[in-house]
């Protein structure tokens, strides 16, 4: 059974924008109240997480009140707003850029005396704030029919719901290309519907069946159901897994699943995760392997194992012959670590991974105690190897531990004492610098090896280390604007957080090279410089193509590091 993740699934510009401004706004306010006028956006997921975060909406404007308001995704008729203001509430205007262009393009020729014909719902929040720039002079059509029962205007000005079907405003502008080429035609259809809607069309042709997911009330969201189905395959509607019957697709040999504009990341993963899980439950012969990897990726195994496997590779490179011994406190510090830290974050991660935030709730005594047990055997291993080796394994851990807890004496922005992990863009970096002394340092410490060599090999599996978890903070970006994480790719954005990680991976090809050329490693150690170039190219790869899930992604990723181990064996 095959899954294909829509690319264009998901938050588009508009919402993302104004989902940012009101997390932004909760962030920095100061006990200041925060409401939306409205639902900020049609998703049900959303709204809950906002009311978590505190964060109401005003249905009324009241005639006094106080606080921040921020104007809907949508958009708000002009008098709206000036009410607001005239209440006393500090606005932010949230519109969608996309809805602002088509306010003014009414509002620009409604003050010329032109009447405006709207394509849309007009109960729809966008289309009753786009009316409001209309001065008395709008209409709303969502047919043929009633379009053709409209008078004939000596002026007009044609505008469409930014989400609105494409190949029925299609109809609309040649139907006025024939009968009423006087009227002004822009298309105001979103750039991302266009494509979304596209998208669903060659994607409903291509599988057995497609799962839209998104909130009951989005415009755009129906639209794509029906696009689906009018391709003549099932298409189910659901706001969350509980609502997918599996029966009625276990027949399917193909299932697309695409989600509205206003659909979050974590909602659209768990849904393939759950869709994967229950649909291979029919398929026994694929069920080990997935639920192996599941698990290897939940319990940080998976992470351990690449730590302990890029830990001999990093010896082989500085010509320490087969150090399991080193491999093992590696794998056995991340695990523990890494256990700790997703024990700490269960109620955030279920913004970024529900199915990991639920088994870390459902079992977290057996995993406390695999942690304090790993973390113990580590530290114990490395004392074997020397009190040097203990000693630096020891702070790392105690800065493992440290991480989450509130010790840092200095004033954070809302007044709190600050941890480590508040620092911004902290976790990308620490967990750079942790996997880089347990992996290069400690071996070399214990092996008193030479400092050139040593700076070279530390710089190769830092290098992997920082793009691995840089990549994973992209996937994850949604999940912690959410929670209030600084992040890398939150502070510096997507996109030259991409370039920073692709950067990093070629100097890293490029500096095992130019010191294999100079005899600082050892023979061979030229092979290892294709691992960088192997998760440039992944990653790469899936920044184009979003469609392979993200435990796959995760997976494959995590598996770059057995590769540098394996290829050691070589050298």
């Amino acid at each position: 059974m095959k899954i294909v993740v829509a690319k264009t699934a998901g938050f588009c510009m508009g919402v993302r924008k104004a989902v940012d401004m009101v997390l932004d706004a909760s962030n920095t306010a100061k006990k200041e109240p925060i409401y939306t006028y409205g639902p900020l956006i049609h998703n049900p997921q959303v709204l809950e997480m906002l009311e978590e975060k505190g964060i109401f909406r005003i249905d009324k404007i009241p005639p006094k009140g106080k606080g921040i308001v921020l104007v809907r995704a949508h958009g708000v008729p002009p008098e709206d707003e000036k009410a607001l203001k005239k209440a006393g509430f500090t606005v932010i205007n949230a519109t969608c850029p996309r809805v602002v262009k088509v306010q003014l393009i009414i509002h620009k020729y409604a003050q010329k005396g032109y009447s405006t014909i709207i394509i849309g719902d007009e109960k729809h929040p966008e289309v009753i704030g786009l009316l409001g720039y209309a001065k008395n002079s709008g209409h709303t059509v969502t047919s043929m029919e009633q379009f053709e029962k409209l008078p004939k205007f000596e002026n007009a000005v044609i505008v469409a719901q930014t989400t609105q079907d494409t190949a029925f405003y299609g109809q609309i502008k040649r139907w006025c290309e024939i009968h009423a080429p006087h009227y002004k035609i822009f298309d105001t259809i979103c750039g991302s519907t266009e494509r979304r809607q596209a998208e669903i069309r060659k994607l409903a042709n291509e599988n057995d069946a497609v799962i839209v997911v998104g909130g009951k009330q989005s415009g755009n969201t129906k639209r794509l159901v029906q696009i689906a189905a009018g391709a003549g395959k099932p298409a189910l509607h659901i706001e969350d897994i509980s609502q997918i019957d599996y029966k009625e697709l276990s027949s399917s040999k193909s299932i697309a699943i695409t989600a509205g504009a206003s659909t979050p990341n974590w909602v659209i993963n768990d849904t393939c995760a759950q869709v994967e899980s229950n649909l291979q439950k029919l398929h026994p012969i694929q069920i080990f392997f997935l639920k192996l990897r599941n698990f290897l990726l939940k319990t940080n195994v998976m992470a351990a194992a690449g730590a302990g496997s890029l830990t001999y590779a990093c010896s082989g490179l500085q010509g320490f012959d087969k150090d399991f011994h080193h491999a093992l406190i590696a794998m056995l510090y991340v695990l523990s670590m890494h256990i700790l830290n997703n024990l700490f974050m269960i109620k955030p991660d279920k913004y970024n991974n529900p199915q990991r935030a639920m088994f870390y709730k459902n079992n977290r005594l057996y995993l406390w105690i695999s942690a304090i047990v790993s973390g113990a055997a580590g530290l114990y291993l490395s004392f074997a190897a020397g009190v040097l080796s203990f000693m630096v394994l020891l702070i790392m851990s105690l800065l493992g531990l440290s991480y989450n807890l509130k010790l840092i004496p200095f004033t954070a922005r809302k007044g709190q004492f600050a941890r480590i992990k508040d620092i911004p863009g902290s976790k990308t970096i620490l967990i750079t610098i942790a996997w880089g002394t347990v992996t290069c340092l400690l071996p070399a410490v214990a092996n008193q090896s030479n400092l050139l060599p040593v700076a070279v090999v530390f710089i190769f599996a830092a290098g992997l280390v920082f793009a691995r978890t840089a990549f994973f903070d992209i996937l994850a970006i949604q999940g912690d604007r959410i929670t209030g994480k600084e992040t890398l790719p939150i502070l510096i954005g997507e996109k030259h957080s991409f370039n920073i990680i692709q950067y990093i991976l070629i100097f890293d090809f490029c500096i095992v090279l130019l010191a294999f050329f100079m005899d600082l490693l050892v023979n061979k150690a030229f092979i290892l410089a294709f691992i960088p170039l192997i998760m440039f190219l992944l990653i790469k790869f899936f920044k184009n193509d979003t469609r392979i899930s993200g435990a796959h992604r995760e997976f494959i990723i995590e598996s770059t590091f057995f590769g540098a181990g394996l290829l050691s064996a070589v050298i």
